[in-house]
């Protein structure tokens, strides 16, 4: 039993060592899984999303695989693993021809059917020449300034005082109670997602977030804020409504 034993522990080891970068885009978000054995790879991922689990239930994620080559079976695990967890497995990238046919064949988009598709251009820019976010590991405190001209995301709490200035998207997996400032360069189209608000101050472009009289009875949920008709928007994580906000623009 001893021997048996041994193998496990190296590949929880593995799995608890390894993080996989994130990307956000407009879809959701897109992880790049390394090279190495594909059961290692997939024992991390679901390790690094149950850590995580409420912020990524209901959301949608492409993973990028580069060459590796993977067949039904394996894609299909991974799809249901994910599902297992609420979350959607939206693309599949990658270079392998025999990657991207298994993934068409299982209705997953890929590189080729995403452009395909007329109004899906802008999100295969995204996911496919977007900048790499910037990931924090820390809790902002007071006083403290994050400024980056692609995407942000915060493995902590933004507190009162502190700020994030994102040239993109702002993804935190805590509580947002500072100002949260997405698409600084004037992109509407950008989003600001925490784990929950607590009377954040919300900016995307050029659009305010000025009335917080409902914002402490929104359920403790995942959250995502967007602009819609120059008005920000506040849902939960699966993009249902719960409440629209009036803003000023500035």
């Amino acid at each position: 039993m001893k021997a048996l034993k041994e193998p496990d522990r190296k590949v929880n080891h593995m799995a608890a060592s390894n993080r996989f970068p994130i990307k956000g885009f407009r879809e959701g978000l897109l992880i790049k899984l390394g090279e190495g054995d594909w059961d290692e790879i997939m024992a991390s991922l679901m390790l690094q999303i149950d850590e995580r689990q409420d912020f990524f239930e209901g959301a949608k994620i492409s993973v990028d695989v580069d060459e590796r080559v993977l067949r039904a079976a394996q894609l299909g695990k991974l799809r249901d693993s994910l599902s297992d967890r609420g979350i959607n497995l939206f693309a599949v990238l990658g270079r392998s021809a025999v990657t991207q046919a298994v993934s068409e064949s299982l209705g997953l988009f890929t590189e080729k059917t995403i452009f395909e598709q007329g109004g899906k251009r802008e999100a295969a820019a995204n996911l496919c020449g977007g900048d790499d976010a910037l990931l924090i590991k820390r809790n902002l405190r007071s006083g403290m300034s994050v400024q980056h001209p692609g995407h942000i995301i915060v493995d902590g709490d933004v507190n009162p005082g502190a700020e994030i200035l994102a040239g993109k998207s702002i993804y935190i997996w805590g509580n947002l109670r500072g100002l949260a400032y997405a698409g600084t360069g004037g992109r509407e189209d950008e989003i600001i997602c925490a784990m929950s608000f607590s009377l954040p101050k919300l900016r995307i472009a050029n659009i305010i977030l000025t009335n917080y009289s409902l914002i402490d009875n929104l359920k403790k949920v995942p959250k995502k804020a967007y602009v819609e008709n120059r008005e920000i928007i506040i849902t939960d994580w699966k993009t249902k409504k719960i409440e629209k906000k009036t803003n000023d623009s500035k």
